[in-house]
């Protein structure tokens, strides 16, 4: 069993929206939880690390891509319970949004598919909860506009 399976307290993950010439980059996740399903590319935070420094650092190890945090644009809680109802897992990830400065994705171990979407062509794949939100306040934040935390 991992450390992070039936945690003693809460898991502290981040994860990055990058926007580049109005798109987005997401990932298809190649593991569980969610193996399938596009999502933000992000990690735990290490100790040490503020949040914008893993959200840049997990970036760039899962996808290969390179970017500048430019604020949050939300957090949540993923809660999973076993049969029994115990907590499973439990992470609270901090997103934030990015600005685009080098790379264009590549497959890793942690991505079988990367692609840069519009919300339009986001809404055809599906996708981990909640990332629709995320995205439109990430765009926004881009703009220079304040979206949604």
């Amino acid at each position: 069993m991992s450390d992070r399976s039936y945690p003693l307290r809460p898991i502290l993950a981040v994860s990055t929206a990058v926007i580049r010439a109005g798109k987005m980059l997401v990932a298809q996740r190649a593991n569980p939880p969610g193996r399938g399903l596009y999502s933000l590319p992000g990690g735990l935070v290490e100790v040490g690390e503020t949040l914008g420094q893993a959200a840049a650092r997990e970036l760039m190890e899962e996808v290969g891509v390179k970017a500048e945090p430019i604020g949050l644009v939300g957090a949540r809680d993923i809660i999973g319970r076993d049969g029994e109802g115990r907590v499973e897992r439990h992470f609270v990830v901090v997103t934030y949004a990015a600005r685009w400065l080098a790379g264009d994705g590549e497959l890793t171990p942690e991505a079988s598919d990367i692609r840069w979407v519009d919300l339009d062509e986001m809404a055809g794949l599906a996708t981990t909860e909640g990332l629709t939100e995320v995205a439109r306040a990430a765009f926004a934040l881009a703009r220079g506009t304040p979206g949604p935390a």
